[in-house]
């Protein structure tokens, strides 16, 4: 039996010429916050080839960051690709990402709008694809955790990346080592995980209350109030705050081998959070 294919015109015209350049993620007002800590060299009279100006690399480099695309997947409308790449690698070493996130708050905590007497801490689990440093075996997985810290509207204040083989119990206190501002909290709010004797008494020596919920089977006498964990049903702002970076596809699933790599991604993701 011969069967004929027949070929039917589409209605549908494709125009790439016309196509949409991709959205930017900051605008002129929050690049003008920033703009000093990324350093540029305009073009002189002495004739060579003029660097690049740091804003289209920065937007090209949170493009990657948004779709969690490939380098070479970098649309047309940016720099190129290994140029983006090389001032990811600069921006990182020199940690211009941190001082542009810490500039942001400071400038909210002179306006009053850092609430220091309570700070929400939580643990998430990204993959890792490629391995490298700071990656670790769970049942999940090899992966990196990331410990965040925010206030009750959901600022980051503190991150670090981490193996994830160790329990989060171990990384609460490294993880307030790494903290943008000086100041720490006068509570901080865990899950259950984070249930720990010793940790409670090494916390109050710092001047910082443990408030998170007992292990179930937990055979020693209770030492967390109950009119105290009242405060932990409304720590969903760091739930919210790990789902906004989650929404960074770069952050989400680790493609770097270096760990300082994806920790400039994160930095730039919790810039972004802090300026919106």
């Amino acid at each position: 039996m011969q069967m004929t294919f027949v070929w039917w015109p589409s209605t549908r015209r494709y125009d790439t010429a016309s196509r949409m350049e991709p959205k930017t993620e900051l605008t002129d007002e929050q690049w003008s916050v920033i703009e000093d800590l990324f350093p540029w060299s305009p073009p002189t009279r002495a004739g060579g080839r003029p660097a690049v100006p740091p804003r289209p690399c920065l937007e090209g480099i949170l493009w990657i960051l948004r779709s969690g695309a490939r380098w070479k997947d970098l649309p047309k409308s940016f720099p190129s690709y290994a140029t983006c790449w090389r001032r990811l690698q600069t921006w990182s070493r020199s940690g211009i990402f941190q001082k542009a996130w810490q500039r942001c708050l400071r400038e909210l905590d002179g306006l009053g709008d850092i609430d220091w007497n309570t700070a929400l801490a939580d643990g998430m689990f990204a993959r890792a694809k490629k391995g490298g440093d700071s990656v670790g075996k769970t049942k999940c997985g090899k992966g990196t955790k990331l410990m965040t810290m925010v206030d009750l509207d959901g600022t980051p204040l503190a991150l670090a990346v981490y193996s994830a083989s160790p329990s989060e119990v171990r990384l609460i206190e490294p993880m307030l080592t790494h903290r943008v501002l000086a100041r720490l909290p006068q509570r901080l709010v865990f899950d259950r995980a984070a249930d720990s004797d010793p940790l409670r008494e090494r916390l109050r020596e710092r001047g910082i209350e443990l408030v998170c919920p007992h292990r179930k089977g937990r055979k020693k006498p209770p030492t967390q109030d109950g009119r105290k964990l009242k405060i932990y049903k409304h720590r969903w702002p760091v739930e919210r705050t790990n789902a906004w970076l989650q929404n960074f596809r770069r952050v989400l699933v680790r493609h770097e081998y270096y760990p300082e790599n994806y920790l400039a991604f994160v930095q730039a993701a919790c810039l972004i959070v802090t300026l919106r």
